[in-house]
């Protein structure tokens, strides 16, 4: 049996990761004083929130902004239900401190429910194969 190269890497083979992607609409207050600090605020977000959004089974998140309406992408693995974070999100006493903070700037889409923020889009169109 040969030996590896020193330079070359062994890897085992990685089972692949089911992974799911859903998209979320909010939009902010029509105030470009409030649109700048929220940008801003985005550039640094709490190391706990960040570690709160991985625990959670999101894999990946990206906002996008214009004019007042946000479309969030989120990619998340198997573990992942909104019932469960919305759930560790009410008893994480960090999360609701910027929870609290965001909602400065936010406000919700005409259509939202009562209490409701992030809004889960409809996808209606995929490229087909």
């Amino acid at each position: 049996m040969q030996n590896a190269p020193a330079n070359q890497a062994i890897f085992k083979e990685q089972p692949p990761r089911m992974t799911r992607r859903f998209c979320l609409t909010l939009d902010l207050k029509n105030d470009p004083a409030l649109i700048a600090e929220y940008k801003r605020r985005h550039e640094k977000v709490w190391p706990e929130i960040i570690q709160s959004i991985r625990d959670s089974g999101i894999l990946d998140m990206e906002i996008y902004l214009l004019g007042t309406r946000m479309f969030m992408i989120i990619e998340v693995d198997e573990s992942f239900s909104f019932e469960a974070n919305s759930a560790a999100d009410r008893l994480n006493p960090k999360v609701q401190q910027w929870e609290n903070l965001m909602w400065k700037f936010q406000q919700p889409l005409p259509q939202a429910a009562p209490g409701e923020k992030w809004m889960l889009m409809e996808k209606i169109f995929k490229l087909p194969s």
